[in-house]
């Protein structure tokens, strides 16, 4: 059975690993794309990274565009950064001793930044709503409750790996 959760393991941290690529480069596309919109080829707002048509909001407002495309692109690191996190969870991870002190902080610092992503998701919502009441033409869904479950849930998981930690540290001690 142990090695069956080892492989497992090995699995998701190689997982992991991918997905964080993944993010990264999809983060530095995104910026770059938005980069050439702003500065090199107006009309690129209309095709950026992912097939993202922003150009009816560049024709509205050049600020409003550079608001959303930076909301974009921080939801995207903070995707990363997630990723990121959990591979520093896999290199401090020792199966035998899985409660310590470094897992569960990086736990609840996961959910924390979920939960800056949700707030972040519901701000940038709301602002996409008003600039589609302004008539801007536009799709995108910040998935913001989505955002603020997952860290509700990854706060749960921090505050039971911090109970572990308490009653792991008590179990060496009375032994």
């Amino acid at each position: 059975m142990k090695t069956n959760t080892l492989q497992i393991l090995r699995i998701v941290k190689v997982l992991s690993w991918i997905v964080f690529i993944g993010l990264c480069i999809t983060a530095g596309a995104v910026a770059v794309s938005f980069a050439v919109s702003l500065f090199v080829n107006t009309a690129a707002a209309a095709d950026l990274y992912q097939n993202l048509d922003l150009s009816d909001l560049y024709k509205f407002g050049i600020g409003h565009y550079i608001v959303i495309g930076s909301l974009i692109i921080l939801l995207t690191i903070l995707k990363a950064v997630i990723f990121y996190l959990v591979i520093r969870i896999f290199k401090n991870l020792n199966i035998n001793k899985p409660f310590s002190f470094e897992i569960a902080m990086l736990t609840r610092i996961i959910s924390y930044v979920a939960f800056a992503a949700g707030l972040l998701a519901m701000a940038a919502n709301g602002y996409t709503e008003w600039l589609i009441g302004q008539g801007v033409s536009m799709q995108k869904d910040w998935a913001g409750t989505e955002w603020l479950f997952l860290a509700g849930i990854i706060f749960i998981v921090a505050i039971i790996f911090t109970r572990g930690v308490e009653l792991q540290s008590e179990n060496e001690l009375t032994i």
